[in-house]
């Protein structure tokens, strides 16, 4: 989120990487630039800080340079249902530091959205049809990217034993329920923001604070610059069948390591 949560990636996901031996990192680079949506530059700095794939969501083409952009870097992801006329893809397959097999994919939800995108589940059945967990997929990540948890849950049991994590993005608010499901899928309602967190989501708090409480826009939204908390999921699979043994949150730094979290 912004340039607070760019600087919490560059400055912690090397050391994150080296000290957990990481095999593999996917980075929602949704409102990286600005808060709104990614620019190409942004991307080359998550790439450069260890991303191996870096998602979108429904602000994927914010930043008019992505079109273009998307199309040259076949490691960044926008939603599979999304626009059909959209540059890019929104699943596919990328091989982790030990040489496994890893498909990723990302969907957006309906529920409270803007935009009436297509049914995300039948999408996401179609890949996973193809993609067998266990098979050439050694292992299958989903992002969900969505407003409702309801809908995030009811995806995560819709995958549950076909994909190694599912895990929500888009409302910038961490969640308590990491679990693995009974077909042992790995799941997080929301993975939370990577951006300062004495905010509105993100944002610097006067604008989004006066238009509830008066109705009227004065200024734009701008993000907030202050310490950023590094927020995520840590999860280890099982090398034979793809399923997850052990999931975890992340928290590093910022406001809610100082509370505790």
């Amino acid at each position: 989120m912004g340039r607070a949560g760019r600087a919490a990636i560059t400055e912690r996901l090397p050391k994150l990487r080296e000290e957990w031996r990481l095999d593999f990192v996917v980075v929602n680079g949704e409102n990286a630039s600005n808060g709104m949506g990614l620019s190409g530059d942004h991307a080359k700095i998550l790439f450069d800080a260890g991303a191996d794939v870096v998602t979108l969501g429904d602000h994927a083409f914010d930043q008019k340079d992505m079109l273009n952009f998307i199309e040259t870097d076949k490691r960044i992801l926008r939603p599979i249902n999304f626009a059909k006329q959209a540059p890019g893809r929104g699943v596919a397959m990328f091989e982790d530091r030990r040489g496994r097999k890893v498909l990723v994919a990302q969907v957006l939800g309906q529920v409270f959205m803007k935009r009436a995108y297509d049914d995300p589940f039948s999408a996401m059945d179609e890949v996973l049809r193809r993609h067998p967990l266990g098979g050439q997929a050694q292992a299958i990540i989903v992002d969900m990217h969505c407003e409702a948890t309801s809908e995030k849950m009811g995806m995560g049991h819709f995958c549950d034993g076909r994909a190694s994590l599912v895990v929500g993005t888009h409302t910038h608010i961490p969640t308590g329920d990491a679990q693995i499901l009974p077909g042992g899928t790995a799941y997080l309602s929301d993975a939370g923001m990577c951006g300062d967190y004495n905010s509105v989501i993100g944002m610097e708090k006067a604008e989004p604070m006066r238009r509830f409480v008066t109705g009227m826009v004065k200024g734009r939204f701008t993000p907030a610059t202050g310490e950023a908390t590094l927020s995520g999921v840590l999860v280890e699979t099982d090398d034979a069948t793809g399923k997850a043994k052990e999931i975890k949150m992340v928290r590093q730094g910022g406001r809610l390591l100082q509370a505790g979290l």
